[in-house]
């Protein structure tokens, strides 16, 4: 007889053991299966997984242990995003240099998720930061830069003066640098870009054929990319200023405002306004200030809007004698358009703040369709919704597109110093990728400086530019600025001395085609572009929302780089992709304020209210609100714990259920003893249909009513588990689970001493149960599916078949309609005569009503679909 209890912290590690030795989930790229690809986003090594890596490598492997049962040869790699700021951090505060830290860190989680069974072929694993990686991370730069595809040149930056680096926009947070939490500044550095804007049109236009991607991830693309048509219209100046323009050039997508303009506005960067600034102090302090400022869109928006006036005056394009201030304001942006706008407050909130600061005139030039022209006012919000043009001479009571088209041609037809004075643009808000980063630990950008010869590539005989290992972080800075030997080198083109690009590319760089050296990782170039051109795109590809925009949209870049430098032939990196939601706890405060740890604290239950206390004293601790797991807020789980207590099954069966897996799901002890308890159960059935006697080996011809339900249950749960996981419908299928599990339960309770079919049937109900649950509790099923007497490993069985005949309902639902008019419903036997269907619709309440008492002139019975009584 087997064991009462399922043992997970036998059972788990036994099973690991065994996979490995087997080498199950090895990957051979000659396989002539069909192919598949899955893969989760790369972990942060940051020397211990959380809840959020369970739930993620949870879904991943019920796919990847899904489809190699089906048939397919499957790829499920593992490798580590390991450069960045956090391992030089830890450099300074522990006295470790970041290689020891980042690859303890890495020993450390890769024990803890192989303790969670996942069915990753570790042959292939890599860290970014082994050399073999980012050497061939250095000989693509060098392919990019070659084809024009990675350039240098001096940029505004973002400048954390903590952690001495560039930040992106979107590492800037309220004006901050995201880890140091110091006031950015912006400087001016030299600084290298890959041509993203290469293919703007493309990477938008390609966003279609992306089926399989959440529409909220393509919008969110679609806006960062941001095409925008517009207008080019050049501003004359009433008097030249001091950089000598005659004109002011701006971009405008509203041309139909230009009547509700009220004054220009130009970046502090602009070439006149820093003309301006040479000589007037005010406007070079107010300059400064707005250096101060993030350079990312929402530091932009968010700011207090601020301006100084220039004293310049520009005309009006369609009335010379009227003139328009220029102002230099804070929320102008050099790198978007051309860096100066015209200002109509009634129809854009910035310029609406920015006029009621200034005392600036707000004219309203569109107003709803219906309004009254004469009354229509704009009040503390910007009028930005269709409507009909007002105020604006020869537009009046146009469309707003119309309006657009006639402001064009009319501007076009005139010349200001024989050029038109404006011209159609598109415009795009995606800018080229800044991939500079003023640190250590990241790939070395593989160029020499040279007084002579200039910026001078490494020779490809030369790669791998390695880091040195002999570097201080005792003061703040980048170590490779003042290594004593490592950025000294002869010139590759005049043997003169020369000096190493000390920069290190972006971490976002080594994601942007880990997925791609994955199918063949021990290559000597960066890919087989055979290997990796069947291989690719991933075919399923799960991660977090929060990478929606930078990391997806790099790796679409990376793809079409690669491919325009012979390294992959396609242009999507990742077929299907799915982005889960987190994971999130109660959070608890002492009477003090301070976080607690759950860990710490016992719930108390009475009557439908609940208090917690301390565990050590008793005092109370105040239960707040569920939010994401976070270490500030200490509402964190440890998975090492919850492994340890319960399994890696029952932690990944919790992660699965009830909740839709691209929704948050909150961990709780409930949850999770529920869900230990469904493990318990499986063993349990299990262990009794093992038990069963005379099982026939062989399918019996006929079976019983209860023996036919049983495996009706059976096979109807296996079609919609299929469907579930298919559609990565994770809480659905679990559902099912339960359902079987329950059915199967009962059925074997009611069935004492069950006949030769009716055993049958519960054997192969119990097995497909087992079967189906592989994917999600690897170790449960193995160790069910050897108490069942099987010699074989289920980690290698094929996915059970579904018998067809035994989806077919004995009975159906059919709507009722009286004149064409929903009464209700009838449920009768799918091969129900008309006579007996057309008397149950007539029994109906709601029929007899609508009949009143009358018999029905036509009853029309259409066959598996509806009835419809003409009255």
């Amino acid at each position: 007889m087997a064991s009462a209890r399922y043992n997970a912290r036998e059972a788990e590690p036994k099973w690991q053991k065994i996979w490995d030795e087997a080498g199950v989930f090895r990957t051979d790229n000659d396989d002539p299966r069909p192919k598949y690809y899955v893969l989760e986003m790369f972990p942060y090594p940051s020397g211990r997984i959380h809840m959020g890596h369970v739930r993620n490598y949870t879904m991943g492997d019920v796919v990847a242990r899904y489809k190699r049962a089906r048939g397919f040869n499957v790829l499920h790699p593992m490798g580590w995003d390991a450069f960045g700021m956090p391992a030089e951090n830890a450099a300074m505060q522990n006295k470790v240099h970041p290689k020891e830290w980042t690859y303890a860190n890495i020993a450390a989680m890769r024990a803890q998720l192989k303790s969670m069974g996942l069915s990753l072929d570790w042959a292939r694993e890599f860290a970014t930061c082994d050399v073999d990686y980012y050497h061939r991370q250095q000989k693509l730069f060098l392919d990019f830069l070659k084809a024009g595809l990675a350039y240098r040149r001096k940029s505004k930056v973002n400048w954390d003066p903590v952690d001495h680096t560039v930040l992106a926009n979107e590492q800037v947070i309220d004006g901050r640098g995201w880890r140091s939490g110091a006031l950015v500044e912006q400087r001016d550095l030299t600084q290298w870009f890959f041509k993203i804007t290469d293919f703007s049109e493309d990477l938008l236009e390609a966003l279609g054929t992306l089926d399989r991607w959440p529409d909220k991830v393509r919008l969110m693309q679609a806006n960062w990319i941001g095409r925008s048509e517009g207008l080019h219209v050049r501003f004359e100046f009433t008097d030249t200023p001091p950089s000598g323009d005659a004109t002011l050039e701006v971009f405008t997508t509203r041309p139909d405002t230009l009547f509700g303009a009220s004054f220009m506005a130009l970046s502090s960067e602009h070439p006149v306004a820093k003309a301006l600034a040479e000589t007037n102090p005010e406007i070079a302090a107010f300059a400064e200030e707005c250096r101060r400022m993030g350079t990312s869109v929402v530091a932009i928006e968010t700011a207090e809007k601020k301006g100084i006036d220039t004293g310049l005056r520009v005309k009006h394009p369609f009335d010379p004698e009227k003139t328009l201030p220029v102002y230099i304001a804070n929320f102008i942006l050099m790198d978007y358009g051309t860096g100066a706008i015209f200002g109509c407050p009634a129809h854009d909130q910035r310029d609406l703040d920015f006029a009621r600061a200034y005392g600036l005139p707000v004219t309203p030039v569109v107003a709803p369709s219906d309004a009254d022209a004469a009354s229509f006012e704009v009040g503390d919000e910007a009028f930005v919704d269709d409507g009909r043009l007002i105020n604006s001479e020869f537009l009046d009571g146009l469309s707003i597109p119309d309006a657009k088209e006639e402001v064009a041609s009319r501007l076009e037809a005139v010349t200001i110093d024989g050029a038109p004075q404006a011209t159609r643009k598109v415009n795009f808000r995606l800018r080229d990728w800044g991939i500079s980063r003023q640190r250590y630990w990241g790939c070395p950008i593989p160029v020499i400086h040279c007084e002579a010869c200039g910026t001078v590539p490494v020779p490809e005989a030369d790669l791998p530019v390695k880091l040195p290992e002999d570097v201080s972080f005792d003061t703040p800075g980048n170590p490779l600025d003042r290594h004593p030997t490592w950025k000294d080198v002869p010139c590759p083109q005049c043997g003169k001395p020369a000096r190493r690009e000390t920069d290190t590319m972006d971490t976002f760089v080594d994601s942007s085609w880990y997925f791609a050296r994955f199918t063949d990782p021990k290559n000597d170039a960066p890919t087989d572009p055979k290997v990796a051109d069947a291989w690719l795109p991933v075919d399923q590809y799960i991660g977090g929302i929060e990478h929606a925009i930078l990391h997806l949209l790099y790796s679409r870049f990376f793809t079409r780089a690669m491919k325009a430098t012979g390294h992959l032939d396609l242009k999507e990196p990742f077929g299907g992709l799915f982005t889960q939601g987190m994971v999130t706890h109660e959070t608890y405060r002492s009477k003090g304020g301070d976080w607690v740890n759950p860990a710490d604290i016992r719930i108390f239950e009475d009557g439908g209210t609940r208090r917690a206390e301390m565990l050590e004293g008793g005092a109370p601790v105040e239960i707040g609100p569920v939010e994401k797991m976070s270490k500030s807020k200490k509402n964190t789980v440890d998975p090492t714990d919850i492994l340890q207590t319960y399994g890696a099954d029952t932690a990944r069966w919790f992660m699965l259920s009830d909740t839709p897996p691209d929704r948050d799901i909150q961990w709780t002890d409930a949850g999770a003893e529920g869900a230990h308890r469904f493990v318990q159960r499986v063993w349990r059935i299990a262990s009794e249909v093992a038990e069963l006697k005379d099982v026939p080996a062989t399918r019996p011809a006929e079976f019983s009513a209860p023996a036919l339900e049983v495996r009706k249950l059976a096979h109807k749960t296996l079609a919609a588990v299929e469907s579930d996981i298919e559609q990565l419908a994770f809480n659905r299928a679990v559902a099912r689970l339960y359902e079987l599990g329950n059915g199967l339960g009962k059925a074997l309770a009611a069935a004492r001493d069950p006949s030769h079919d009716t055993a049958f049937a519960l054997r192969e109900a119990a097995e497909m149960m087992i079967r189906m649950m592989a994917p999600m509790t690897p170790h449960l099923a193995e160790e069910c599916w050897k108490a069942l007497g099987q010699e074989t490993l289920l980690a290698s069985a094929e996915w059970p078949a579904v018998e067809k005949d035994l989806l077919a309902e004995d009975t159906i639902v059919l709507p009722v309609q009286v004149n064409g008019k929903r009464r209700g419903e009838v449920t009768v036997a799918r091969d129900a005569a008309n006579a007996e269907i057309e008397s149950a619709a007539l029994e109906i309440d709601a029929v007899q009503k609508a009949l009143q008492g009358k018999p029905p002139r036509r009853i029309i019975v259409v066959p598996q679909r509806i009835v419809n009584v003409v009255a």
